[in-house]
This record gives structure tokens, C-alpha cells and sequence, in this order.
């Protein structure tokens, strides 16, 4: 049986019951009914009892601590604990690092386990069930970790197979009890296909930053305890800490460090902080003579040298020669996330690098290759690698989105090997231009799957991490974002279609993880049909005043369908247990509900405004919706904030309405509106509206959803795949695998659409696709259209991605593009006679992800989502 089986839901058979599979997990999953040759994790409610050395590392005991909580959450009772084998006995779990603990390797010793295969591996595990592996116990349960890692993952592994949520704290998703937990005979193992995976803490200002304040005096040691927990039990490894000044990780409580070390988190600084230091050290102690100064290597050299190796003398403080594990960045921008100075030279840049890495040789004593480094390409500093600056082989070159969710470059197909890697620095959350997007999780994991996938087949295997914000709200992704880090080839697209069915059976139980699975998919395609900070009342278009009554328009369609969604929301939630309700409202109902009334009170200003320009008493009856819409939005947050006693105070107070330009509002503010009166007729001073069905789609207008092709023709080694649910409507197709060199239509790779065409005429075809963009550093990808056995047209999508102004033809497309997340090409048929025809779709580049065909031969009316295909 294979992992990517599991996510189907596959149990023994024979009638024994099983818990729901982790997600992207074990081999098998946990049993809730015995059989004679599984070993006892609980039964009758008795926990088996945990072994782990004495001596054993931090971590191990950390994750064993966690471990024995877990087993009392599901059981009820505190299982034993013992230090040495002779003392034990009944079913025994014994947690170990090989090569490291005497118990463990005792056993290999004695040929009672075989875990080999896992020695000198990276964060592999093995989870043995063994007979009478010591006198008194019958059975038990052995988890080896090739290195401490290995261990805690192979436990925490358990925790989450037995029904214990990554989110139990951080989601307060509840934990059911169970009477029997078995797992079966044999041994699994596993290990991590990416090396670094992690998240990074940022833009924490007001949410994450207030909440801990009020919870525990400020972002400390207390708080990133259960940050540290959250990313071990997701089998992540890598943290960039939160850093927005006043922040600063290792300084402001030591402690927080060494916690990290304890529990075997790596820690490192985002990609602008470099040699450990957090960026508010420079704007500090400035009467010490070092910090405060120009962040510029030319004019400060000897300060900023001193500065660095302080960084590098903390992660050494450690006293055991080794040292902290960390991840160094290096490089250099500018002071507080800017750009260097313009016209700074590629020689400096190098020469900065070098000087870094004869810091950290000199201070740690040994070769600057032995501690791991990275050197993040964000932003501008990818100009300077497309230059052709060059860093040590051994450093990871950590590859960026353009902030949008979009891969900016990868390797080269056949690239060179380097023994420090590629990564991918990818947003969930984003404080820039065109606009901040940081209150509601806005993220697609169809979105991040495709370029994730690409970025893997790319070579990009040696980190991960992702901006998660405040962490909240951004759990779902989060989660899909490090259960593919571990093994993303497991993640195929039937695995992806399958997860959010999965992730719901693992939170809420099986009963509604259909109905919540669709519920958390529709919500995500919704919400990212534009972030939520880029909404007014401008932003889609409503219908005509008719003599019978308001047309809604798109815009009312989209109030409606959200309408739709939060009754479904609302009639599950009814169904589920007390004690789910308040996960339940972190992670689904409160997203739905915030986003639902910003669409209502947008679309209720766009009715006032239009009405009120006419002098038309309606107006007053959206008016009251936009006042009610805003009470309604703060009465949501209050509520956020009341739940489970106020534990999570703090966390929903970002601003989100009313944004004039890229950075925040300074306070929530109503939409301004217009009342009615004077002249109005006192009957019809409170007139209320009434709506009528939305003109169709003129004739001569055919409307395609990409998924809906009638051919698909294979070729070069590549297959059209259908995903489901990527992009706006109703999904989206590419060609796969992957990361593999352009095509021309004499591969003959295409697409073929069947249509009728009602009106002749002059032919517009309009391709809708997701952004992408062309991580080869050409000009843009391209793709072929072509009608008939006509000539095939190229249409290419020629984005700059830019963290500034937008004062390039290119840039502008970007924005646009990111702002309404598709890109729309057109090209000119020609004549085109009534009838039937083909319409094709030729690959030519790769990461390209088509979502929607227009034909026409008539004008479009005006559009968001572009005209829709006739009901199916």
C-alpha cells in the first residue's frame, strides 16, 4: 500500500475500523479494533506507557512530553513513564534516536528490530511493532529516528494518526476520546523529500503582535512555545521568527533561542536579516559605538562586520562547539526591506558575501561550507544572480514569488547541482504594492500545489517556507503547504483533490468532511477571486434599473453565491458537537461569515451610489444594508475575540475596508453613502428593492470553462490534466508533468473545444489564465490558439513582477493581473461562418494554467469572471 492510497481513506479490511489517515501520512492507518498481532496504543481506555532514555536529546524528551499529553487527551488517563527497560512493563512505547540511545540500539543489537536502512539519513523515521522486546513486555511500539528530528516526527507522526490535531492549540481543534487505539504489525518509514520546511512570521502588527501582548506580555519565549510545537507536530523544521520592529527574536528573550535548540526547530532570519541578526538590532543600543549607523557596506564596514559576527558569537553561545542550529542568511539589502542603493555593483554585493562567510569560518572555527546558509533572491537581488553574481556552491540559492503566489525564477532545466540546493520563499501574506492583502486567508491550495509542483520539478528541494502572517488565519494552507513539503511527489492531483475531504475527517470527523471539504474549497475560490482589501464598490459590475425591478449584475450573482455558501455553512455547523464549534468558527465560519458581509456591504454601496444619482428613494433601503453591513463586521470580530474565554484577543484587528492606496487605512471606516429626501414623497422615502433574473449573455458570445474540452491530445511525454477548482470558476487544465521545455505545434500538445457558432462575424478569442510567470528569465510564457485548420496564434503573457511603481507597460499587466488574479489574452480569428468548429489550444510554454475560452462575434458585456458557459 502506497502513501498516495491513503488519502481515499483506505482501512482494513474484514470490518476492523479505522481512524481517519493523516493527512499525506502513514501507510496504514490507526485501528480502533483490535487484532491480535497490532500493538495497544490505548485500550480500554488503559495508555500503553512511553520509554525513552535518560540522556535522550531535548527534543526527543519534548516530543515524548507531548506525546504522553496526547495519549491522556485521547484515553483520559496519564500513561507511565519509565527511564529503563528492567522497570518497564505491559505495552510499551520506546522513542529513540539511533546511534544515540542505548535502549534503541539494544534492540537493533539483539535482532529484534531493523532500522539500517535509516542510519545517516536526514529526519528519517521507522515505527516498529516488536514481540517481547524486553522481559514483562508483551509487545511493543518502537519509533527510531535517524537524528533527533527523525524521532519527534516519527512520534508526533503517531499523535496525528491517533486523532490529535497539529491545530489542537493553535485552532483549539478538540480531540475525541476513544476507548481503543491499535496500531498494526509490522514497521513504516519515512523521511522528508524537501530539507528546510518552515514559515515565516511576519507583517504581525496589529493581529499576532497584540494578541500576544494580552496573552503572554509580548512575543516571547511563552509564545513561541506553541509556534514551535504547532511547526514540529506539521513535520516542519524551519521558523523565521516574527521581526517587525520593535521585534527582535534573540534579543528580546534569549530564552526563545534556546527553546528552539531544545525542541529542534532551526531558526533563521528572513531574507533581508542577514547572520542571524533581526533588522530592529541595527536600531538599537546605538550609544555602544556599532549599531545606528549607514547600512552601507562602502561607508560602514567595520561597524556592520562587528554587528554580523555578534549574530554569528549568539548562534556559537550554545557552549557545546556546535552551536545553535541555525540557517544563516547572507547578502545584504537595504535597511528596513528596501532595495540597495541604486547602481550598487555585483562586485560589492560578492565581496559582502565573502566577508560574511570569513565571519562565520572564523567564529565557529570551522569551514563556512559546514554551517548551512542561504542566499534569498527577493526582489531586486534576483537582478543581481540574472547578472551573474555568484555565491559558494554550498549556499542555498532560495528562489521568490512575486509576493502574489506567483514563482518569479527557478533552475534551469539540467541546471548544475549544488550542494547547497534551491528553495522557494512563497506568500500566504503580503504587506506591498499593489496592495497589502494580510486579514483572511485569500490562498487557493490548488494555487499553491501547481506552483509548488513546478517548483519541485524544477529542482527546488532544499527549502520551503512560506509567509503565513499572523499564522491565523492562514491555517489551512499552512497545513497543505507543509504536508506537501514533506513528500510532494505523493501530492498528485487526485491527492490534491482529495484533500480538503481529508483535512476535514482529520479536524471535525467523518460525518460532515464531505460537506465541510466542499465548503473550504468553495470558500478559498471565492476568496481569491480577489483579495478582500482590493474590494469596493467599483469592483464588479451591477446590473441596469428596469421598470420591473434591479438588475444585480455579476456583482449581485457573486452576493448570491456567498449567500449560498453561508447557509451551508451555517446548517452544518448546527449538526456538529459543542465542543466543535469553536474550531469550527476559526476555520471556516467566521471566514465565510467576514467575507460574505464585505461582499453585501460593497454591493449595497454600489447600490446606494447609483440610486442616489438619480434621486431614487432605494437608495435609503442599501444605505441601512451598508450600515448594517458595518455593525455586522465589527460584531464578527467582538465575536472572534470573545471565543474560548478571549484566548485568541487580538488576533482579527486588522483594518480591511475602505483602502485608498497600497498600505492600510489607519481605522476601519464605513463607505461613505447618500440618503434621500427633500422631494422624495414621504411614502416612498423608505422604499425597499426588488430584484430582477440578470440579462443573459448577448448571441454571438460562447463562453468555454477550460475543463470542459472535448480533446485532449497528448504528446512529448505530456498530459493534459484537469484541476479542479484552480483559479476563479470552475477550474483550470495544464499540461504535466511540470518543468519540462517548450513545446511547438508540431508536437501537436493541444486542446480541442467542439462549439456552434449562432452568429457569423469578425472572431475574438479570449483566453482567461492564472498569473504565471516565465521562471526561465524570458519575457513572458506563451501559449498557441488556433480555429479549425487554421494557422496557430501565439498569445504570450509578458509580466513584470515589481515591489514599487508600476511605470512599465509590463509592470502595469502584472498588477492588474495580481489585482484580479487572471490574465486575459485576445487575438483576432478573423471571419468566422455559422456552424460548427473547432476551437485548439496548443501548449507551447510550461506553468501555464488556462481557465476559461471566450469566442465572440458580438460585443462582451463588461465582466469580472468573463461571460458564463450555459448550465450544465
Amino acid at each position: 500500500m502506497t502513501r498516495r492510497s491513503l488519502l481515499g481513506g483506505v482501512a482494513y479490511m474484514g470490518g476492523v475500523l479505522s481512524l481517519p489517515a493523516p493527512l499525506l501520512g502513514a501507510a496504514t492507518p490507526l485501528l480502533t479494533r483490535r487484532r491480535t498481532d497490532a500493538f495497544p496504543l490505548v485500550q480500554n481506555f488503559m495508555p500503553a506507557a512511553i520509554l525513552v532514555d535518560p540522556g535522550a536529546d531535548t527534543a526527543v524528551r519534548h516530543a515524548a512530553n507531548g506525546f504522553a499529553s496526547d495519549l491522556e487527551r485521547v484515553s483520559g488517563r496519564t500513561p507511565r513513564r519509565y527511564a529503563g527497560a528492567g522497570e518497564a512493563s505491559g505495552p510499551l512505547v520506546v522513542i529513540g534516536v539511533l546511534g544515540q540511545s542505548a535502549i534503541v540500539d539494544g534492540l537493533v543489537a539483539s535482532g529484534k528490530i531493523d532500522a539500517g536502512d535509516i542510519s545517516g539519513e536526514w529526519e528519517a523515521f521507522r515505527q516498529i511493532v516488536v514481540d517481547r522486546p524486553f522481559a514483562g513486555v508483551p509487545r511493543a511500539l518502537v519509533i527510531v529516528g535517524s537524528d533527533r528530528r527523525g524521532a519527534v516526527f516519527g512520534t508526533y507522526d503517531l499523535s496525528e494518526r491517533m486523532g490529535v490535531s497539529p491545530w489542537h492549540w493553535f485552532a483549539d481543534v478538540p480531540v475525541q476520546r476513544r476507548a481503543d487505539v491499535f496500531v498494526p504489525a509490522g514497521s513504516r518509514r519515512d523521511q522528508p523529500k524537501v530539507r528546510y520546511r518552515g514559515f515565516f512570521i511576519n507583517d504581525e502588527a496589529p493581529c499576532l503582535s497584540g494578541w500576544a501582548e494580552k496573552k503572554f506580555g509580548g512575543v516571547n519565549s511563552a509564545m513561541y512555545a506553541h509556534v514551535f510545537e504547532l511547526l514540529l507536530r506539521m513535520k516542519g523544521n524551519y521558523l523565521w521568527p516574527a521581526m517587525w520592529a520593535p521585534r527582535a527574536f534573540a534579543a528580546d528573550d534569549p530564552r526563545s533561542m534556546v527553546l528552539a535548540d531544545a525542541m529542534g526547530v532551526v531558526i533563521g532570519n528572513s531574507h533581508h536579516e542577514p547572520m542571524l541578526r533581526a533588522h530592529d538590532e541595527w536600531h538599537r543600543n546605538r550609544d555602544q559605538g556599532v549599531t545606528g549607523g549607514p547600512w552601507d557596506y562602502t561607508r560602514n564596514t567595520e561597524n556592520l562586520r562587528t554587528f554580523w559576527r555578534g549574530g554569528i558569537e549568539r548562534m556559537m553561545s550554545k557552549g557545546d562547539g556546535k552551536g545553535y542550529e541555525s540557517v544563516v542568511t547572507i547578502g545584504m539589502r537595504g535597511d528596513g526591506d528596501e532595495a540597495m542603493a541604486e547602481g550598487t555593483a555585483t562586485e560589492l554585493l560578492e565581496r559582502i558575501v565573502a566577508d560574511q562567510r570569513a565571519i562565520i569560518a572564523q567564529v565557529t572555527g570551522r569551514p563556512a561550507s559546514e554551517t548551512p546558509q542561504i542566499w534569498a533572491l527577493y526582489k531586486e537581488v534576483q537582478d543581481y544572480y540574472d547578472h551573474g553574481m555568484q555565491v559558494p556552491d554550498d549556499v542555498t540559492l532560495l528562489f521568490a514569488d512575486d509576493n502574489w503566489g506567483q514563482i518569479r525564477r527557478l533552475p534551469e532545466a539540467g541546471a548544475p547541482a549544488r550542494s547547497g540546493g534551491y528553495g522557494v520563499y512563497y506568500h500566504f501574506d503580503y504587506v506591498g504594492a499593489p496592495r497589502n492583502y494580510k486579514w483572511l486567508n485569500t490562498n487557493q491550495i490548488e494555487k499553491t500545489w501547481q506552483q509548488m509542483d513546478l517548483a519541485y520539478e524544477r529542482g527546488a528541494r532544499a527549502m520551503w517556507i512560506v509567509n503565513v502572517g499572523d499564522i491565523k488565519p492562514m491555517e489551512y494552507p499552512l497545513g497543505f503547504f507543509l504536508a506537501m513539503a514533506w513528500n510532494p511527489e505523493a501530492m498528485t492531483p487526485s491527492a490534491l483533490a482529495a484533500y480538503p475531504a481529508a483535512w476535514a475527517e482529520a479536524t471535525f470527523g467523518p460525518d460532515h468532511a464531505g460537506a465541510i471539504g466542499e465548503m473550504i474549497t468553495t470558500y478559498s475560490r471565492y476568496a481569491a477571486r480577489r483579495k478582500p482589501e482590493l474590494i469596493d464598490q467599483d469592483s464588479f459590475p451591477i446590473g441596469d434599473v428596469t421598470p420591473e425591478g434591479l438588475d444585480g449584475g455579476e456583482f449581485g450573482e457573486m452576493v448570491a453565491e456567498w449567500d449560498a455558501l453561508e447557509a451551508r455553512m451555517l446548517d452544518v455547523r448546527a449538526r456538529l458537537r459543542p465542543d466543535q464549534h469553536d474550531a469550527y468558527f476559526q476555520l471556516l465560519e467566521f471566514p465565510v461569515l467576514a467575507l460574505a458581509n464585505l461582499y453585501r456591504l460593497y454591493y449595497a454601496t454600489a447600490w446606494n451610489r447609483k440610486l442616489a444619482s438619480r434621486n431614487d428613494a432605494r437608495a435609503n433601503f442599501f444605505a441601512d444594508q451598508v450600515e448594517a453591513a458595518f455593525r455586522r463586521d465589527g460584531e464578527l470580530t467582538a465575536r472572534y475575540h470573545a471565543i474560548n474565554g478571549g484566548k485568541w484577543d487580538g488576533m482579527m484587528a486588522q483594518v480591511h475596508m475602505s483602502y485608498v492606496i497600497w498600505n492600510d487605512p489607519t481605522q476601519q471606516t464605513m463607505p461613505s453613502i447618500t440618503r434621500v429626501g427633500g422631494d422624495t414623497p414621504t411614502e416612498e422615502r423608505g422604499a425597499g428593492a426588488r430584484f430582477v433574473d440578470r440579462r443573459p449573455s448577448p448571441a454571438g458570445v460562447i463562453a468555454i470553462e477550460a475543463p470542459s474540452f472535448s480533446r485532449a491530445r497528448n504528446g512529448a511525454g505530456l498530459r493534459w490534466t484537469a484541476i479542479p477548482h484552480l483559479g476563479r470558476t470552475r477550474g483550470s487544465v495544464l499540461a504535466l508533468p511540470q518543468g519540462r521545455p517548450a513545446t511547438s505545434p508540431a508536437d501537436a500538445v493541444c486542446l480541442e473545444y467542439d462549439v456552434r457558432v449562432e452568429v457569423p462575424g469578425i472572431a475574438t478569442l479570449t483566453t482567461w489564465l492564472a498569473p504565471t510567470l516565465d521562471t526561465t528569465g524570458g519575457r513572458g510564457v506563451r501559449l498557441g490558439v488556433s480555429l479549425d485548420d487554421g494557422p496557430v496564434r501565439t498569445l504570450g503573457a509578458d509580466l513584470e513582477a515589481t515591489g514599487g511603481a508600476q511605470d512599465t507597460p509590463d509592470k502595469r499587466l502584472w498588477a492588474d493581473a495580481v489585482r484580479d488574479n487572471a490574465v486575459r489574452l485576445s487575438v483576432d480569428m478573423g471571419p468566422i461562418a455559422a456552424g460548427r468548429h473547432v476551437v485548439k489550444v496548443w501548449r507551447l510554454d510550461d506553468n501555464v494554467v488556462l481557465q476559461k475560452l471566450v469566442l465572440s462575434t458580438a460585443a462582451v458585456p463588461p465582466s469580472y469572471l468573463g461571460p458564463a458557459p450555459p448550465p450544465r
